[in-house]
């Protein structure tokens, strides 16, 4: 069955999930991204790739940081962008998802970005919309968040170079976490040493072991000499029922401090999907802390973003 986000030439035309991504892909993504970030650092920061597209940022879900970096990308490729807030307007007053679509696709739109509550809208969209639309996933339910694991895997190679010899620790609340998902299949596509999982037991999904990762309930053990530790937030809105005792208690023995982070290498870096919350999984002192790239991986994100409109809309070739 061919991928849904491949089109019948093998070429990227959705991006739903780094699951079943072709290697090339994912490096061509990073690559293109790569030839973006100098754009930063220019007085115009702007190229004409996607002048005359319309992008509509479709968010379902509130995200203030995935909803103004994929605006900035999108701006940034000269693109027209437009924001719409759905749940005080059309869902609001009971219009369905894909008739939401279906009006703004006779408005002329060429991309939907879209962040869903419900695992799977992305998915369903691109399913119903014509064949040059195009449709990015920014995170749906618990079940992907593709451009955040991409900009992920871009802080790591810039940092880290190669994906080779690297042990990767997720750090956390990976049962709720789109990111950890999206994270494991772009590292294990990546051809990564090793990828570990670290949490309490109530946090650990099942199944882990078949997609490649080892499992850690000790900190101590699971950080030992890991090159990159990737912190997770507490998905609190997401939990049904008792999971954890405390955020006291969880920060005792699960948060990253100083001098937890001494059981990984000397120059492993640490990273955040954010938003942070400090106390809880993260100590100030790390966060703010020169191993710490969390605010890197915000700046190449606007260049991943970039990389991927670009790609799928046929920009790049």
């Amino acid at each position: 069955m061919r991928n849904p986000q491949l089109n019948r030439h093998g070429e990227l035309t959705h991006l739903i999930t780094t699951e079943g991504i072709p290697r090339d892909i994912l490096l061509h993504i990073l690559d293109t991204a790569q030839t973006f970030v100098p754009l930063a650092q220019r007085d115009v920061k702007k190229v004409p790739l996607l002048r005359g597209k319309s992008v509509f940022n479709l968010f379902f879900e509130n995200s203030t940081r995935t909803r103004t970096t994929f605006e900035i990308a999108a701006t940034r490729l000269s693109a027209d962008v437009f924001n719409l807030n759905i749940n005080v307007s059309s869902a609001a007053k009971g219009e369905t998802l894909l008739d939401t679509i279906a009006n703004l696709s006779a408005m002329q739109a060429d991309i939907f970005v879209v962040r869903h509550q419900a695992s799977g809208a992305p998915y369903l969209i691109a399913r119903h919309v014509a064949p040059d639309v195009h449709v990015i996933n920014a995170g749906d339910g618990r079940h992907a968040h593709p451009t955040q694991a991409l900009l992920d895997m871009y802080t790591i190679r810039h940092f880290k170079k190669d994906f080779a010899n690297l042990r990767v620790a997720i750090v956390g609340d990976v049962l709720h976490s789109r990111v950890a998902r999206s994270n494991i299949h772009a590292l294990t596509t990546l051809g990564v040493a090793e990828v570990r999982a670290i949490g309490p037991l109530t946090l650990l999904p099942g199944g882990l072991e078949q997609m490649g990762v080892q499992t850690y309930t000790d900190m101590a053990a699971g950080l030992r000499d890991v090159d990159v530790i990737i912190m997770l937030r507490l998905q609190n809105e997401r939990m049904r029922g008792a999971l954890l005792p405390s955020s006291h208690e969880y920060f005792k023995h699960y948060g990253l401090t100083q001098k937890k982070l001494e059981f990984a290498k000397p120059d492993a870096i640490v990273m955040h999907p954010g938003p942070m919350n400090r106390g809880v999984e993260i100590e100030s002192a790390v966060a703010d802390g020169p191993q710490s790239v969390i605010l890197n991986q915000v700046t190449f994100g606007i260049a991943v973003r970039m990389a991927v409109m670009s790609i799928v809309a046929g920009a790049s070739n």
